[in-house]
């Protein structure tokens, strides 16, 4: 199954710097079959959690993010760039290779309690997902899993980051530096 969803990925070569391999997963969700698969498969491994919000990452992150709460029956969490939200917010900044970035939510999003499952379509250093976990939990939530498209696997680590939460992806590629 990975494979079949693999084929549908497109590598853009040099995007949006020199030496990035960027994985493009729009040619996955122009196509119903796979683009279903993909959902299916999250949903099918979340359906019995008890998940009460699903919570994605921009932008991508929302094209699954909504069909994933719907078929849930869960709430439906939006985590932005600084500056987006029109509400109050939570922030939380988080390294990057070279310097540090920050992402947000509303802070009436999560509730005390809630079983939040984060969505975003792909995991490299885990820097985002694990900023979108402190903020869920920061807020009261519980985060009861991570789910992600692809993950670039090898020397980025990502995963390491996230250690002790329930990750699941779909596609693994191999990145060496």
């Amino acid at each position: 199954m990975e494979e079949k969803l693999l084929n549908y990925i497109r590598n853009v070569p040099d995007w949006p710097k020199p030496g990035i391999q960027f994985k493009d997963i729009t040619t996955l969700c122009k196509v119903h079959t796979p683009f279903k698969e993909s959902c299916d498969r999250i949903i099918n491994n979340y359906r019995d959690k008890g998940i009460t919000k699903v919570a994605a990452i921009e932008a991508r992150g929302y094209v699954w993010g909504g069909v994933l709460a719907y078929q849930l029956s869960a709430g439906f969490v939006l985590i932005r760039k600084p500056g987006k939200l029109p509400y109050k917010v939570l922030s939380e900044t988080y390294e990057l290779e070279y310097g540090t970035d920050s992402i947000e939510m509303h802070i009436d999003a999560i509730e005390k309690g809630d079983k939040v499952l984060i969505f975003d379509d792909l995991l490299a250093t885990g820097g985002t997902a694990r900023a979108a976990c402190n903020l869920i939990e920061n807020a009261g939530g519980v985060v009861i899993g991570i789910a992600f498209v692809i993950e670039l696997t090898g020397s980025l680590r990502g995963r390491d980051k996230l250690e002790g939460y329930d990750v699941i992806s779909l596609i693994e590629i191999p990145v060496e530096e």
